[in-house]
């Protein structure tokens, strides 16, 4: 199938699973869940929805399990709303944004400290060797006849 087809029913499929998930399903274990993308197969038989859920490990260790349960809700209205012949399977896959984010977020803080650091370890110093390392011609010297004779 095309690819475009494909890329354009994930979509809807994230957006349908959203609003099912903040309109619908009203299962006390499920946190503050966001759902961040889907992906669906060439030939449309499987759905993965990437989730995020904000909150402690246990609360999304609850979440994950009321995704779980509601999954055949979940699947049988999004087949009814998205129209195809066959409804594709559901899997709900937590994802790792948050954790790359963070991760991201320390290593730019450290390399930030070790800049830091090195700023303040070399104020006050000096370049290695002459001021100008550039060699001139000595005063009086008058190098350009020496061009024109060549």
């Amino acid at each position: 199938m095309d690819e475009a087809k494909v890329r354009r029913l994930a979509e809807r499929i994230a957006k349908i699973v959203a609003e099912l998930l903040e309109r619908r399903i009203k299962d006390p274990r499920l946190g503050f869940v966001t759902v961040t993308e889907a992906r669906l197969t060439n030939d449309l038989r499987e759905a993965k929805v990437f989730y995020t859920v904000f909150g402690t490990p246990e609360e999304r260790e609850d979440s994950a399990k009321a995704l779980k349960s509601a999954t055949g809700i979940i699947r049988s209205e999004v087949g009814r709303l998205i129209g195809l012949r066959h409804t594709p399977s559901l899997e709900f896959i937590e994802d790792a944004l948050p954790e790359n984010a963070q991760r991201i977020d320390d290593l730019v803080a450290a390399a930030r400290q070790k800049d830091e650091e090195l700023a303040r370890a070399s104020e006050g110093a000096q370049w290695a060797g002459d001021p100008d390392p550039y060699k001139k011609p000595a005063e009086g010297d008058d190098w350009e006849e020496d061009d024109e004779d060549a």
